[in-house]
């Protein structure tokens, strides 16, 4: 294999409960995940010289030295490569790009190295392992605990994040509660859409109000989503800022994304489907 091409989606929490604290500080959580059809790129090629070429609409302000995440799994994998990243999600935006980059770096050296992934995937994040597993799942603990949900319906959605980077310590620094409920144990696998959106409307996202409360924006996309005709439900992916609205169906969450770049051109909008199967 001389040349791997790997899709990295968009990761969105549907649903996130804090659910406690432990005493290393590690946060646990209970979240509802499914990937959107909308992501990054990657592409790699071996190279006696490791080369790392970033380009692509939300290139600028990535880091470009070893810290980056997908130089980090290409230096945790061992393998000297030529690596692309096509870049169009933004970043530090709670819909997973580091972390689904580093999982689709992985995936691809693997494929041209014969290498395995290595097994430690939470080392490089709390959200590389349900990046890798590329399927709707049920994650909790520290991101260590994932349950395929292959039987969850698509849903037609559109992701909106003013552009504005959010950081994920800043939010959990101004978190009230750490041990809130955790999802039921029976989720509605099988169900319709409109069912699962029902049910999604009564579950959380705990890190909302904290999210707000460090980057006040937040409320206004929430706001200005929530008014789109047609819009089920608006939540918040993640720590922030990326929000979400869910749609009947793919037209009217076409119209709604027109719509909010025609009046809104300075954020970053995206109609998608979620889907329950892993997105190439």
């Amino acid at each position: 294999m001389t040349v791997a091409k790997e899709f990295a989606p968009a990761k969105v929490n549907l649903t996130l409960h804090v659910t406690g604290q432990r005493e290393d500080g590690y946060h646990l959580l209970d979240s509802l995940v499914m990937f959107a059809d909308v992501g990054d790129r990657i592409t790699v090629r071996p190279s006696d010289t490791p080369i790392m070429i970033i380009k692509g609409p939300m290139a600028d302000g990535l880091p470009r030295d070893r810290t980056n995440m997908v130089a980090r799994a290409a230096d945790a994998m061992g393998v000297s490569a030529h690596i692309q990243l096509e870049k169009n999600l933004p970043h530090a935006a709670g819909i997973g790009g580091g972390s689904s980059d580093a999982a689709a770096t992985f995936r691809a050296l693997s494929e041209i190295s014969g290498k395995p992934i290595p097994d430690d995937l939470l080392a490089f994040g709390a959200d590389v392992p349900v990046c890798m597993h590329g399927q709707a799942a049920r994650m909790q603990g520290i991101g260590n605990d994932i349950h395929s949900l292959p039987d969850l319906p698509a849903l037609h959605a559109v992701l909106v994040n003013p552009k504005l980077p959010v950081l994920t310590a800043e939010v959990f620094k101004c978190l009230r509660k750490h041990d809130n409920a955790a999802m039921p144990d029976d989720l509605p696998v099988g169900a319709s859409a409109r069912e699962l959106i029902n049910w999604l409307s009564e579950m959380r996202n705990d890190l909302q109000d904290a999210a707000i409360e460090a980057e006040p924006i937040i409320a206004h996309v929430f706001n200005t989503l929530a008014v789109t005709p047609g819009c089920l439900l608006t939540r918040m992916s993640g720590s922030g800022g990326t929000c979400f609205g869910l749609y009947g169906d793919a037209e009217t969450a076409a119209s709604a994304a027109g719509r909010l770049n025609q009046d809104y051109p300075g954020w970053w909008v995206a109609a998608t489907k979620l889907n329950a199967a892993r997105t190439n």
